[in-house]
């Protein structure tokens, strides 16, 4: 069989690049196609014959590549308008020549079929026509089908290198005015590399990843660095604006099948992709990748009918209030709006779905810290207060939707960068966040102790997550010691009555985990996590002896709690030379006593009438 003879066949539409740059004309408004989908050879033929062009208006969404329309000798020839602001018009929109439109990405197509965004002439690259005249948008169909769809006249760079991708990313040639056959290399973007602070935010990421979810993230270092983590997941799936090269081994392992998604079933959905060659090469031709127009993969509504949806978004600055700002320095554009809001909203709405903004605690090498007090004089709201549901750093995971103005506080605080966190205290403090008494530690010397976190099973198989206690935990520290009975209110605090107020709550949860160390036994809640237990102990560094103490809720007690509590802190006593510990047990509290009596060491008790007095050397255990 003869192959297809595309030339032949189109031959009238068939022209060079000078020839199809006359169908433009002084005031036109020119699309050009997005990311590394850029035509790269019209774009050239757009300046390079531009003698009877004045006052034409480029539109674009995100272009990799050069931009020479920007340079100043074509000022008067062209003007710029970005809805997502690159690296090469950055500089031209600090000098005020580019302009910027915020829009969410799933209501830009409506602009141009509209009118309200005019389009007259497009730019784009695409594959060959197939035998049934099909071309395919290949790495870019986002905005690009609805612009082409839209737009008076359409200009087609024909590139042999434009991978073929399924779909709905295709254009019939009957709508394309111009083909212009020339083949260029596609424009790559380098797999960025990651560092420790990257890969733990990938790491906390991950903890929010269930098997079986639905993820869609983008490009940058957060993504790449994720991945890493996503690896021992099952059946993850995408359904996302774009990807680029972490998709590849998340694929290669098994990780991502598609298998369980909601809708579009067994396929990676996407709208584009930047990347390598290698991922052009993978997605040439694939039909597990379908790529769709932005107004149908950043649909609120589709977004949200996937179960265990994942958005994960990045921030350049959130406030302690939880507004992000993710398009500016402050009053400098720097990226856009894009598809944060939608997946954001999308993700909110999926059943067990999840919407994450991610971030490095600081910037500019660690001098200045990413969660402030306010937004920087200029910066926008991108994802509202309103919006923001999960906040990632290296240092920790806040989930602030529903929350107050105190908690989220608190929240933030926690995962910013230790050195700025008096600072954001002193801050909140200021402003009436948070109460004038809320403790403030030497960050700088006090460092979460992650290694003692650990999962233990229970008697009754019930497996209950135990880790070091965070100024965080006060609410529900307090809401577990408010729940406890009469009888065990009397057994550890030897008084029928008490209470439990900020000012002595927030003395057990902001400790320095080395004089002092509390444990908490944690389970999952509605929200975040229910503390059911506490051990701690309090050390006197002249003696190195300690008074501890612990207390388990009462519906979790007679499940060898309390033994384990005593028998894990104990253990971190000893490893850090604590020589001895004691404590206060009420003579009707057998239980407790029959705890430190079987701890496995000399106990030696003494009884003044009223209270025995435990005490025990943590050298000499029983023979």
């Amino acid at each position: 069989m003869q192959p297809f003879d595309w030339k032949q066949k189109y031959k009238d539409k068939i022209a060079t690049a000078a020839t199809a740059m006359k169908l433009i004309k002084s005031g036109d408004s020119i699309f050009i196609g997005t990311g590394c989908g850029q035509p790269q050879h019209l774009v050239n033929a757009l300046v390079e014959h531009s003698e009877h062009i004045y006052d034409a208006h480029i539109i674009h969404l995100l272009t990799i590549g050069t931009a020479p329309y920007i340079d100043e000798k074509f000022r008067e020839k062209f003007k710029t308008n970005s809805f997502f602001v690159a690296d090469n018009v950055r500089d031209a929109m600090e000098k005020g020549v580019g302009d910027y439109t915020p829009i969410f990405l799933s209501e830009i197509p409506d602009e141009f079929e509209s009118g309200r965004t005019q389009i007259d002439v497009v730019l784009i690259s695409v594959t060959k026509p197939d035998a049934n005249g099909l071309c395919s948008f290949g790495v870019s169909v986002d905005i690009v089908k609805s612009a082409a769809a839209n737009a008076k006249y359409v200009i087609a760079q024909v590139n042999k290198y434009m991978p073929k991708t399924f779909g709905d990313s295709f254009i019939h040639v009957n709508n394309i005015d111009v083909l212009v056959p020339y083949d260029e290399k596609m424009l790559e973007i380098p797999v960025p590399e990651s560092d420790e602070t990257l890969r733990h935010i990938g790491q906390n990421i991950a903890l929010l990843v269930e098997d079986g979810s639905t993820i869609e993230c983008g490009i940058g270092n957060i993504p790449q660095a994720l991945a890493e983590f996503l690896k021992d997941k099952k059946d993850l799936g995408i359904h996302t604006e774009m990807f680029s090269d972490w998709i590849m081994e998340l694929i290669e392992c098994g990780a991502i099948t598609c298998s369980k998604k909601t809708i579009n079933r067994g396929k990676i959905v996407a709208s584009f992709c930047m990347g390598s060659q290698k991922l052009y090469d993978y997605i040439d031709n694939n039909p597990f990748f379908e790529f769709y127009p932005t107004e149908y993969v950043n649909d609120i509504n589709i977004i949200s009918q996937h179960e265990k949806m994942v958005g994960i978004n990045v921030g350049l600055e959130i406030d302690l209030t939880g507004q992000v700002c993710s398009d500016s320095l402050g009053y400098q554009f720097y990226s856009g709006i894009g598809g944060q809001v939608d997946f954001i909203r999308g993700s909110a709405r999926s059943r067990a779905g999840k919407a994450i903004i991610a971030m490095p605690s600081t910037a500019k090498n660690g001098t200045v810290s990413r969660i402030v007090p306010h937004l920087t004089e200029g910066a926008g709201v991108v994802t509202t207060r309103g919006d923001v549901h999960y906040v990632v750093t290296e240092y920790g995971i806040a989930y602030l939707h529903g929350k107050s103005i105190r908690k989220r506080v608190m929240d933030l605080v926690n995962i910013a960068h230790p050195k700025f966190r008096n600072e954001l205290i002193k801050a909140a403090k200021a402003q009436k966040y948070i109460y004038e008494d809320q403790i403030e530690l030497a960050w700088d010397k006090v460092v979460y102790p992650s290694e003692l976190e650990r999962y233990e099973t229970l008697r009754d198989g019930t497996e209950i997550f135990f880790r070091p206690v965070k100024p965080t935990d006060e609410p529900a520290l307090a809401e577990m010691l408010y729940s406890l009975s009469k009888e065990s209110i009397k057994t550890r605090y030897m008084t029928h009555t008490i209470t439990f107020p900020h000012k002595e709550v927030q003395q057990l949860t902001n400790i320095d985990y080395q004089q002092n160390l509390a444990i908490v036994g944690v389970v999952p809640g509605v929200s975040e996590e229910t503390i059911v237990a506490t051990a701690q102990y309090f050390l006197d560094p002249k003696t190195q002896a300690a008074e501890v103490a612990f207390i388990v809720q009462d519906e979790w007690q007679q499940k060898g709690m309390g033994t384990f509590l005593l028998d894990y802190i104990t253990q971190i006593a000893k490893q850090r030379n604590v020589k001895s510990f004691y404590a206060k047990v009420m003579p009707h509290n057998k239980p407790m006593l029959t705890i430190f009596h079987n701890s496995g060491y000399k106990v030696n008790t003494e009884f003044d009438g009223e209270v025995y007095s435990v005490k025990y050397d943590l050298k000499k255990q029983q023979e």
